[in-house]
């Protein structure tokens, strides 16, 4: 992994993430340069320095789009707000829940991802999800020809958000294979924690079932060609959900997460790298929980012991072999024990692949691109 920040993890990670989310080389080392003996004091010490440093950086590049627009330019300037879209929420991520600039950044992030999307003339749907009395948002990418393609639903990870994950580009390698994409924010991510205070829950299905409702209402999904995909914590989430909703097509994860609640009781030991700074506050705002003690005993209902078992469709399990966050065990106990699937497969990859870190964030285009090829493939299969 790139590691402008030697001994940082977190911060190397997030650097990382950026470049995979489409971010300039040079941008970022702008950004980085001032923060470098910072980051020397860990992770969570100098976050709010990280911050302005990039925002500082994001406002700048979110200036020269202005230019562009002004100037009549249109593709350029959507590139450039897509990129200060990255930086504004890379920044947001970072930071402790009290830290009152993020929630502006995290705004503005919104904002620019739409509008730069708009310019370079992409077709993003944002719709809104009936949940529970309240609603979590989702962004549809599509072709704007209205033909009927195959869906993939795609769930976030821990701390991740919709839109850093199309701009990763999976929303484009999806529909370069005829795949439409709906990315969540599902309870406990993004819009849905930030914007409507939804907690994230163990039980998946509450809201991965109402994703697969909301695909039967457009003309343009293949009703029976809609599989679920997760990267990292999703890749809980989405076995879960396909264990327990009969009606998805197939399965697919960047990052195995079979026993996640007991990584948390192994976190508190400090065994593993922890995704972002202030870990324990994220953790517990995203579950909505006050004490640590009440989160962990919750938490170890956080397994897919005992449910991948219930996948009968295809199910494919993708991880780095130097995953630093969550052992690639993991991987290995998710295929071992999806024996009803009806065509199972792991790909673990390694040096060879220039892609080993978690979910694949030292490359960002290995297991990416594996994952669509094999379900364009898969559900080509499906005749």
């Amino acid at each position: 992994m790139f590691e402008p920040f030697p001994g940082n993890y977190v911060w190397n990670l997030a650097t990382n993430l950026a470049l995979v989310c489409g971010g300039n080389h040079g941008e970022i080392d702008e950004a980085c340069r001032p923060v470098r003996e910072t980051a020397k004091a860990g992770a969570d010490a100098g976050s709010e320095l990280l911050f302005d440093s990039w925002i500082a950086v994001a406002d700048q590049v979110a200036k020269n789009a202005d230019a562009d627009l002004a100037a009549g330019f249109n593709l350029s300037a959507g590139s450039k707000y897509l990129r200060a879209s990255g930086y504004y929420l890379a920044a947001e991520r970072m930071q402790s829940r009290d830290y009152a600039p993020r929630w502006a950044a995290y705004d503005r992030g919104l904002e620019l991802y739409h509008k730069g999307s708009a310019l370079r003339g992409l077709h993003v749907d944002k719709v809104e999800i009936p949940y529970e009395g309240s609603s979590y948002t989702a962004i549809f990418i599509h072709d704007g020809s209205g033909t009927p393609r195959p869906t993939l639903v795609s769930v976030n990870g821990l701390d991740s958000m919709k839109e850093q994950v199309d701009m990763a580009g999976h929303g484009r390698a999806n529909l370069e294979r005829g795949i439409n994409t709906l990315f969540v924010d599902q309870p406990g991510t993004g819009e849905a924690i930030r914007l409507h205070h939804l907690p994230a829950v163990y039980d998946s299905e509450r809201w991965g079932s109402l994703a697969f409702d909301y695909l039967l209402t457009r003309g343009d999904v293949i009703q029976s060609k809609i599989g679920i995909f997760g990267l990292s914590f999703g890749g809980y989430h989405a076995p879960r959900i396909a264990a327990n909703d009969p009606r998805y097509a197939l399965c697919a994860v960047m990052g195995a997460n079979h026993v996640w609640g007991e990584r948390q009781r192994q976190r508190v030991s400090n065994e593993g790298e922890n995704p972002v700074p202030h870990y324990w506050d994220h953790v517990l705002w995203v579950f909505g929980f006050d004490d640590r003690d009440a989160f962990l005993d919750y938490a170890d209902q956080i397994t897919l012991n005992g449910q991948v078992e219930k996948i009968k469709v295809p199910f494919l399990i993708t991880h780095g072999e130097n995953d630093r966050q969550i052992p690639a065990f993991n991987a290995h106990l998710s295929y071992d024990q999806a024996v009803n699937s009806s065509k199972r497969h792991l790909r673990m990859f390694t040096k060879a692949d220039f892609e080993v870190e978690h979910c694949g964030a030292d490359n960002g285009t290995g297991m990416r691109d594996y994952i669509a090829d094999w379900c364009a493939r898969t559900f080509a299969e499906m005749g």
